[in-house]
């Protein structure tokens, strides 16, 4: 039987190791938009793709299933740059859920 004696490891949750720096952002701020007009994983890759390139933006999901925008980003985000961001990709941000 083998224990654990240590509070740390160099494994992470997802099952890689490693005990070099990590380029993972830890915390931030998530703001959750609804978005409509998405429908498949085009629509989620176009709006990911513009929503990312705002600045302090760190991650973002989008879900054509439920028409939700995870945005991840070092700072609070201004709505209406989220809204040109999503209007850019072709689709329509109908505020935060």
């Amino acid at each position: 039987m083998t224990s654990q004696t240590s509070s740390t490891s160099c494994c992470t949750p997802a099952g890689t190791c490693g005990t070099g720096a990590r380029a993972d952002v830890h915390g931030g701020i998530t703001t959750v938009y609804k978005v409509t007009g998405m429908t498949c994983g085009h629509c989620e890759g176009s709006i990911s793709q513009e929503v990312s390139a705002l600045a302090g933006v760190t991650s973002v999901k989008a879900v054509a299933a439920t028409g939700l925008v995870t945005v991840t980003s070092t700072g609070t985000l201004d709505d209406e740059a989220v809204r040109a961001a999503v209007d850019e990709a072709g689709y329509e941000l109908a505020g935060r859920a």
